[in-house]
């Protein structure tokens, strides 16, 4: 069983920058794909990034591409997701989730970090 949890949120102005990192614990990290998801109050939750468990691929959303940056360090165990120049529509509470790598679906989800980005 693998555990999630996530750290670095808060409250903060528009166009600054914040780091989310995830620690898991319970699995073997390196074989994981990880993802970050995030969910706006009134909002389905929503895929944000994500990266292959061997760090060669990323993806993004659209609405993050070019300011979210998904990191991995195996060796802490640990994914990050860089957001620099935050937007208010960026305020939500964001999810890591793992799922080993030749899964589709990811299977394990943290409680969530809130990021709330004021004007």
């Amino acid at each position: 069983q693998v555990q999630l949890v996530e750290s670095g949120g808060g409250l903060v102005q528009a166009g600054v920058s914040l780091r989310l990192s995830c620690a898991a614990s319970g699995g073997t990290f390196s074989t994981y794909d990880m993802g970050w998801f995030r969910q706006a109050p009134g909002k389905e939750r929503e895929f944000v990034a994500a990266i292959s468990w061997t760090g060669g691929n990323t993806y993004y959303a659209d609405s993050v591409k070019g300011r979210f940056t998904i990191s991995r360090e195996n060796a802490k165990n640990t994914v990050y997701l860089q957001m620099n120049s935050l937007k208010p529509e960026d305020t939500a509470v964001y999810y890591c989730a793992a799922k080993i790598y030749y899964k589709a679906s990811y299977a394990y989800w943290g409680q969530g970090t809130q990021v709330t980005v004021s004007l």
